[in-house]
């Protein structure tokens, strides 16, 4: 079956054997490789994957494709993190790299990602370049079998490397503290704790094995798929509980007592960490759908702040530009200055765990001090599934600008990406719709506890109104 080829956020998903065959992998490689041919850059291409279900001939399916096309493929053995492919793009100095993830789908999807040169995944701007060539292709012959051996690459010693300069592991192992670690049977295996592990801090895993169901639901470090973390953490007494997904780009951080602390907070707490012991003031990037936490922090360090569109690859671009200190989205996506243009959630765990061993205290104790400070934030985000219907009249009503919300004064309007109200209290809510189904996601951020869910059932009840 030929499907139509699209490459979203963060690539081309679908599921395997309906969508997601060998002709549709040709033809996405192929077009792929003709853009890569196309380009002044080198022609040669990282070709990685996660640990899912037939990565390895999914893998060597594209090397043929590549080499057939005048491209030259290097192939990662094993499954490797999406940020460690970034970082060997970078290193290696190739022409992007092609990465069979379905990050934190669930297990019956896979998906190819592209990443350019400089390590970031791939703009709009070259996806529908790809995009054009591989709708050209009605189809793509299986390229002969080739008895070329194709050259190897390990990303992981360069990568690990990398993190040991900019993560502070004297601090961590100084402090004494314990970590438990959750690859989600991901792509992270062997990456967080190794390097925890080589510098002497005490770490123990959970789902620490290939699994290429992982466990029977999306590889997603969430707080109600982290119990065997949270019993792990109790049992070994460990001050944090880091997780990332199945491609390690997300991450998932549990505080010392068992509570999850949303992505939205960590960031956060990053940012003001980061300023305070690396010194770096260049500036802040949080997509238009993160915590206004982070925009308090940036006002109080009178630091320039960007707010970007729902997407890593417009981040990716500040950080390649040297003008952030760390880039992030509420999804759990971040990076920091001097590190790869692309989320990495196996970087964010690491220096989660530097914080909590150079402060002395709590994820929960730091958070409150920062409220302390700079006000309160309590974000929310549900997805909203809509009636085809219900999907069309919405479509249309967010076209228009509302003056107020459930009785709520609209002080103000943001169309960065979807739309983003913005509440007299300073409070907000905002819609993007899915653009691959009928779904809206729906956020909002209250200044008061109490105010959460009022805001967010405010938010769902215009949806429909």
């Amino acid at each position: 079956m030929t499907a139509e080829i699209k490459f979203g956020t963060s690539g081309w998903r679908a599921v395997v054997a309906e969508d997601f065959t060998l002709s549709n992998i040709r033809r996405a490689v192929a077009g792929i490789a003709q853009y890569v041919a196309s380009q002044s850059g080198p022609k040669t291409v990282l070709v990685g994957r996660d640990p899912r279900f037939l990565g390895e001939m999914f893998v060597a399916e594209a090397a043929k494709v590549l080499a057939a096309n005048g491209v030259t493929p290097l192939i990662i053995p094993d499954p490797a993190p999406t940020p460690a492919i970034a970082y060997a793009v970078r290193q290696k100095k190739t022409g992007g790299s092609i990465n069979f993830t379905a990050s934190h789908n669930p297990p019956e999807y896979n998906g190819i990602k592209y990443s350019t040169p400089d390590g970031a995944p791939a703009l709009p701007e070259v996806t529908t370049q790809i995009e054009a060539k591989v709708k050209a292709l009605a189809s793509v012959e299986p390229p002969a079998d080739s008895q070329s051996k194709y050259d190897q690459v390990d990303v992981k010693p360069d990568y690990l490397k990398r993190l040991g300069e900019l993560v502070d592991f004297k601090a961590i192992k100084k402090s004494g503290l314990k970590v438990v670690f959750d690859p989600f049977w991901g792509a992270a295996r062997g990456y967080s704790c190794h390097i925890l592990r080589e510098h002497g801090v005490e770490t123990a895993t959970v789902h620490d094995y290939r699994d290429v169901l992982f466990g029977g639901h999306a590889p997603e470090p969430d707080d109600h798929l982290l119990d065997a973390c949270k019993a792990k953490m109790k049992e070994t007494g460990a001050a944090i509980g880091i997780a990332t997904d199945g491609d390690a780009d997300r991450f998932g951080i549990v505080d010392q007592d068992g509570t999850f602390i949303q992505p939205n907070y960590i960031i956060a707490l990053l940012f003001d960490y980061l300023v305070e012991t690396r010194g770096w003031r260049n500036g802040v990037a949080k997509s238009v759908a993160t915590t206004n936490l982070i925009n308090a922090l940036a006002e109080e360090y009178k630091i320039p702040l960007y707010e970007t569109p729902v997407g890593f690859k417009f981040i990716g671009e500040l950080i390649n530009e040297d003008k952030i200190v760390i880039g992030g989205e509420e999804s759990a996506g971040l990076t920091i200055r001097g590190h790869v243009p692309e989320k990495d959630g196996v970087i964010a765990g690491l220096l989660a765990t530097e914080m909590v061993a150079v402060r002395g205290k709590s994820l929960g104790e730091q958070l409150k001090q920062l409220f302390a400070r700079v006000g309160s934030f309590y974000p929310n985000r549900e997805n909203f599934r809509l009636t085809p219907e219900v999907k069309e009249k919405f479509t249309e009503k967010i076209k228009t600008d509302p003056t107020e919300l459930s009785g709520r004064k609209v002080a103000k309007v943001v169309r960065t990406d979807g739309l983003k109200l913005i509440l007299a209290d300073g409070s907000w809510v905002a819609y993007r719709l899915s653009g691959t189904e009928p779904v809206v996601r729906v956020y909002s951020e209250a200044r008061k506890d109490s105010d959460r869910e009022p805001l967010s059932q405010a938010a769902k009840d215009w949806v429909l109104a």
